[in-house]
Order: structure tokens, then C-alpha cells, then sequence
């Protein structure tokens, strides 16, 4: 009943109602490419242990493939083709004796990062409010609904309220229920469950 999870400048974690909220924690084991990893990282309340590059570098291809990809071959193969050949890049950059720290500049955006994360409820609730909402990008938005379907699985109680933003206000008389304004989706996301959505940008 905390009417602030209305509001569009986040004010709700000022409140003593939503203080309680930091006494729980979770952690997820991720993996995000590196372009996303890079955006996850905006979220610096929810922070992650993330491996240094040349520690974990083996030479392989190891990439995250975007959804949009998946549904067109060709593109799919373009994209395959051309992560193979920035990782022989590196590797030769390697044999030839550059230090690893100026090869690795040459990982695509599409390089797979492992991470640990943990949060409170407070700032993970922040945070899935955000990455929700179906304008998000598009690797942390799975990976939200991902998390927010295994707190339903553990905490049931908590997990019925971790929604997008437009969830919140649709149960007060704030309007219109999107808070984006001219960037809505066009979907009522307030009427689907976390488990129904479907979104491929």
C-alpha cells in the first residue's frame, strides 16, 4: 500500500514504510555480453563481483546471441562469423607477444561476462522496476524477469508485488498508468503477469 511506487523520481526509498525492504538480500549467478554488463553496472546499489578480462580470457568464442539474431539466420551466421574472427585476432595479437591488457581491446560487445550479484530488496525492487518496463534494454530486461520468477518461487509474498512501473500505478488513480509518457510500448503490461511477458527488441 506504499503509494510512493507510484512516483516516477524513485522518492520511495526515503520512505520508513520502504526501509524495511533493506534488511532482505538476494544474489544471482549472471551472465550478460559485455555491452550489457556495462549497463547493469548503472544500477550501482545492486553491485556484482565481475572477473578481470585476463583472467578468465581462455581464446575461445564465448558470446552472448542476441534474440533479435536468433530469428534470422543470415544474420546469425553474419554474427558468428564475425565474433570467430575478432577472436582470432586476439589470439594472434597474443602469439605475436602484445600484452593482454591492448589485445582484449578487441573482444566484441558480444563477449560473455560472469557475474555474482547481490542486493537488498530495496534497490533490487528499484531495479526491477526499471529493467521491466518494456522500453529496457533488452539482456538485463530477461534477466530481470528471470530474477523476479525465481523470488516468486522462494518468497511468493514478496514476489506477487515485483512488477514493471505502470503495475503500481494501475492500482492508484495516478494516469495514464505508463509513467515513459510518448516512449509507451503500446502494451498493457499492467494486465500480464511477470511469467507472460514476451518481448524481443
Amino acid at each position: 500500500m506504499n503509494r510512493y511506487y507510484a512516483e516516477t523520481l524513485n522518492v520511495h526509498t526515503l520512505t520508513k514504510l520502504s526501509r524495511a525492504m533493506a534488511q532482505v538480500h538476494y544474489t544471482f549467478a549472471k551472465k550478460l555480453s559485455h555491452t550489457a554488463d556495462s549497463q547493469d553496472q548503472r544500477h550501482r546499489t545492486v553491485p556484482a563481483v565481475r572477473p578481470v578480462l585476463e583472467a578468465v580470457y581462455t581464446g575461445e568464442v564465448d558470446t552472448v546471441t542476441p534474440r533479435l539474431l536468433k530469428e534470422n539466420p543470415e544474420a546469425q551466421e553474419l554474427f558468428h562469423r564475425t565474433n570467430k574472427m575478432a577472436f582470432e585476432n586476439i589470439n594472434r595479437l597474443l602469439e605475436m607477444g602484445v600484452p593482454p591488457e591492448y589485445a582484449l581491446y578487441l573482444l566484441p560487445n558480444a563477449y560473455a561476462i560472469r557475474t555474482i550479484e547481490s542486493g537488498s530488496l530495496l534497490d533490487l525492487h528499484h531495479k526491477w522496476r526499471s529493467r521491466l518496463c518494456f522500453t529496457a534494454q533488452e539482456e538485463i530486461f530477461h534477466a530481470s524477469v528471470e530474477e523476479v520468477l525465481q523470488v516468486r518461487q522462494v518468497h511468493p509474498t514478496i514476489g506477487r508485488y515485483l512488477h514493471a512501473p505502470c503495475w503500481f500505478r494501475a492500482r492508484t488513480p495516478e494516469a495514464p498508468y505508463c509513467p515513459e509518457g510518448d516512449r509507451f510500448c503500446g502494451v498493457p503490461v499492467w494486465k500480464l503477469d511477470p511469467s507472460e511477458f514476451r518481448r524481443v527488441l
